[in-house]
């Protein structure tokens, strides 16, 4: 009996699990992302830098290091890691003997003519080993691992994910502040124009419409205050949320104007973001359980041996009155191998292979589908850096421009050249130029985040 379970033991270590072994299916991707045909092809990444290089304000590096630590997404995720590691510890066990004890003892006294005490102790052992030799457990725990991978994969989209959120919310805050202060810059200023307004028309070189011109713009910046107000209070609660708190104010670093940019961001070869992105290398894991669980689904329809054994003792002792103490051993042991094949199951395992073999499918669509979407997102970003960039340059001629043109207005309107009106159309379209450069600062620096991102960049590498 021996030999033949080691026999078995061996045909279970050299038997090959059915089902297919995972390869990478081949996916076409293009040799260069959409925008860098004509550069040079570049190994190094912008991508491959860690954030805390790439964005250097240090407030912003403390709330992206309160966010990795604070935020309940990230929490779930990182429980979700737990759990995963506990399934595979859970089907794992199925390739392991399962072994078992319990014992009892019983004692007792009876009266009658005799007077006689008893005990007695029994124990007993179970072992119940299911010889895998068609691989059913083994592929079972391949696709457990795999969801482990594709569950800490699903963590680090998590954190890319969070950490491009706050960078980008909180440039959206600075633009903000910018926009504000703007705001505020200009109210003064024509808050001055409006008093050399009135002085003028007190000494008879002004009319009263031009005061009332005047007050145009001032107004114009005035009703603008409040819903800046409001969405900078907003937009700090929504920070907050993303750090784990409570709503509150948000700190601010360097100023927008005052960010650095990179000078160059190479976008790195096509082939390493198919590793770099934790969305795809989640999709691929997921597209190993799949497969793993067609080997599971077609073991189904093969034999499962079991080998079971048992084996214990029962120890008594008694005493009367009138005679020693009697002493009884009784020891058994038995054991037993079963062989289960199915025989009809009205199409049940067909249909569960059939099932596992379109999860593959799908799974399979489902990869390549994230892999083109992840080229749609770094081709969208580098175009959008690319031209946001130039609509940031083009907006500063705009306002440098505009700064001249009110200036002279101003110089002609005192020589008496011209009207207020020239003045005040020059201020509105410079007051609206200055928010609009505001603005497309700020986006040029949220453009610079989803690069980062849809390059799949470090987020993941700690400080």
């Amino acid at each position: 009996m021996t030999r033949r379970i080691v026999a078995l033991l061996l045909c279970t270590v050299a038997g090959c699990a059915v089902g297919p072994d995972y390869h990478r299916p081949r996916v076409a991707t293009p040799a260069a992302f959409r925008g860098t045909e004509l550069q040079e092809a570049q190994a190094a990444s912008y991508a491959d830098l860690p954030w805390w290089q790439v964005f250097a304000d240090p407030q912003l590096q403390e709330l992206i290091g309160t966010a990795l630590k604070e935020n309940y997404d990230l929490r779930l995720a990182t429980e979700r890691i737990t759990a995963a590691r506990a399934q595979v510890t859970i089907t794992r066990s199925s390739l392991f003997p399962q072994i078992s004890a319990d014992g009892t003892s019983t004692g007792g006294k009876t009266e009658s003519s005799f007077q006689q005490d008893f005990h007695m102790l029994q124990a007993a052992g179970d072992a119940v080993f299911q010889i895998d030799l068609f691989g059913k457990l083994r592929r079972a725990t391949e696709s457990a691992r795999a969801q482990l991978l594709a569950t800490e994969d699903a963590r680090q989209t998590v954190i890319l994910t969070l950490v491009s959120d706050v960078a980008s919310d909180y440039f959206n805050l600075l633009q903000l502040d910018l926009q504000l202060q703007i705001t505020h810059d200009t109210i003064n200023t024509q808050e001055d124009s409006v008093k050399l307004t009135t002085f003028r028309v007190e000494h008879g070189t002004a009319t009263k419409l031009d005061i009332l011109q005047a007050k145009q713009t001032l107004d114009t910046a005035v009703a603008t205050v409040p819903d800046l107000e409001r969405q900078i209070a907003q937009q700090e609660d929504a920070i907050s949320i993303l750090l784990g708190h409570y709503p509150e104010g948000v700190l601010r670093g360097r100023p927008l104007i005052d960010q650095t940019l990179p000078p160059l961001v190479p976008a790195g070869l096509t082939s390493a973001l198919l590793e770099r992105r934790p969305d795809i290398r989640e999709a691929e894991h997921g597209l190993m359980a799949a497969n793993a669980e067609i080997g599971v689904a077609k073991a189904s329809f093969f034999p499962q041996i079991t080998l079971t054994g048992s084996g214990g003792g029962a120890w008594g002792r008694s005493s009367t009155a009138f005679s020693s103490l009697l002493k009884n051993k009784l020891t058994q042991w038995s054991y037993e191998a079963d062989v289960s094949q199915p025989l009809f199951t009205g199409g049940a395992l067909l249909g569960n292979l059939r099932f596992a073999k379109s999860q593959y499918a799908q799974a399979l669509t489902s990869y390549r589908q994230t892999i083109q979407h992840a080229f749609g997102e770094v081709s969208d970003a580098l175009i959008g850096y690319e031209k946001l960039h130039k609509v940031r340059v083009d907006q500063e001629v705009t306002v440098a421009d505009l700064h001249e043109s009110v200036r002279l207005s101003i110089d002609r309107y005192r020589g008496g050249i011209t009207n207020y009106l020239e003045v005040l159309d020059g201020q509105r379209a410079l007051f609206s130029a200055e928010l609009t450069l505001a603005q497309a600062r700020g986006n040029e620096y949220q453009s610079l985040v989803q690069l980062y991102r849809s390059l799949g960049g470090g987020w993941q590498q700690e400080q």
